[in-house]
């Protein structure tokens, strides 16, 4: 088994990981990146599926995400507009696909004022948080008590309204029925991006894409580390104390000052540590959980739906794929579909056959695009929920009443022991410029106590 020393050890070679070591590394501390998987890039993943490019995972970049923005010009990576051209669709209660243009799904004029109240409502409610500190609000612990479905049927008895509104932190977002996510928490989803009306606005919040996939700012990232990145190494045991840390991966044993976890807290009980973290740490983390979403893409011939004058922009809180866009590449002539399906209506297309599935998405799709999209060349589901170092998607929170609860403790060091994901993050929460931030931000607070 190999043994190694340094400064700093870093548990995940994810956006977060990659980040923070190479903002040590620039200060002149040795790091050392050991990651479970055989790739680097955690929930960033481009991979090449029967001879079409697949963004697996993350992969837009909104303009408020300044830091992604940041790293993605220092790697010179070139980005690329999503393409928005032409009518959206939206299937309502009726089951009946309506186009439209603009912001403001084709709902009846008394639905578009409700959901124009509440989305007022809202923005001024998100004003207040600060997504570094949701749970310092005076109102947290009660927002907190309160499921986000809850409090829009307290506004409104108007269901669509309230499935609208709902769904851009529930079922597009945090990925978990509305009726187990707080208020507040959704707050916080909200205020990670600006604002609800940021949230909504699919052409704010998928602005671009990276040419050649989003995976290759953890890529070159690594590529900048070297020798310093150790893959297939999950984590076992990290042997602690006020002095120091001993990391025992299956491979290979580090010693160091400092520990960076720069993994989703889900997979912090995947790791023994000696001695156990404190009480507090195991109880917060037992009230944290992925949600799960399998993202799907299908690939045709040419993008068929411009034909039509579609933009390619799909919503209905009604269909079994809830949106869905237009996610060609750069430059390909064939066209490319990526719909998404939540919650609990993903739990139950996994109970189904492969075919019956496929079949089944592509169905909603169709809904959408017309009977074209049921003939895709290329069909692929992203099933995170299936991957061992993941264990679902997007990303983690907190349960009713979690958030406020422990909320203010999730960053605390313990002993040599730092967290940077973007489960933890504030701005940018759940979203890879959230990872970026946190990784900067646990390397200062490294660097400035090592300069101390």
């Amino acid at each position: 088994m190999t043994e190694i020393t340094r400064d700093v050890v870093i548990v995940g070679a994810g956006a977060a990981g990659l980040t923070a070591a190479n903002e040590l590394k620039k200060a002149g501390l040795s790091v050392a990146v050991l990651e479970a998987r055989d790739r680097v890039g955690g929930r960033l993943w481009t991979d090449t599926i029967d001879g079409a490019m697949l963004e697996i995972g993350g992969q837009w970049i909104s303009p408020d995400q300044t830091a992604l923005i940041e790293t993605v010009a220092d790697l010179g990576l070139d980005t690329f507009s999503r393409y928005r051209e032409g009518d959206s669709v939206y299937v309502g209660p009726d089951g009946v696909a309506h186009r439209f243009t603009g912001e403001m799904f084709p709902v009846s004029p008394e639905t578009e004022q409700v959901i124009a109240e509440i989305t007022e409502r809202l923005d001024a409610m998100v004003a207040e948080i600060d997504p570094d500190r949701p749970w310092a609000h005076e109102k947290a612990a009660e927002w907190d008590r309160i499921s986000w479905d809850a409090w829009l049927r307290q506004q409104t008895d108007d269901d669509e309204a309230v499935r609208n509104l709902a769904f851009a932190t529930g079922s597009a977002m945090l990925t978990k029925p509305t009726h187990a996510m707080s208020l507040l928490q959704s707050l916080l989803m909200a205020a990670s991006a600006g604002s609800y009306s940021h949230l909504v606005d699919a052409d704010f919040i998928l602005d671009k894409r990276v040419v050649g996939g989003l995976q290759q700012v953890p890529i070159l990232l690594a590529e900048r580390l070297g020798a310093d990145v150790f893959l297939n190494q999950p984590v076992r045991t990290i042997d602690w104390s006020d002095a120091g840390a001993t990391v025992i991966s299956d491979g290979m044993t580090v010693h160091a000052r400092q520990v960076i976890l720069a993994l989703a807290p889900v997979l912090y009980p995947r790791i023994g540590f000696v001695p156990p973290l404190p009480r507090l740490q195991h109880q917060m983390h037992q009230h944290i959980s992925m949600g799960f979403v399998i993202k799907v893409h299908a690939v045709y011939d040419r993008p068929f739906w411009r034909e039509q004058g579609l933009s390619g922009t799909a919503f209905s809180p009604y269909e079994l794929s809830h949106e869905a866009y237009d996610n060609t590449n750069h430059g390909d002539e064939r066209g490319t579909l990526v719909g998404f399906v939540s919650d609990l209506h993903a739990d139950g297309v996994f109970e189904l056959s492969a075919d019956e599935r496929k079949e089944r998405i592509l169905e909603s799709l169709s809904h959408y695009y017309g009977p074209e999209a049921k003939n895709p060349v290329v069909y692929y589901e992203s099933d995170w929920g299936s991957e061992e170092w993941t264990r679902g998607a997007y990303a983690a929170s907190f349960d009713l009443g979690g958030l406020s609860r422990y909320g203010a403790h999730l960053r605390e060091p313990v002993g040599p022991i730092r967290f940077a994901c973007s489960d933890l993050a504030g701005a940018g929460y759940q979203h890879v410029d959230g990872a970026i931030r946190m990784g900067r931000l646990v390397a200062s607070q490294i660097v400035d106590g090592v300069r101390a």
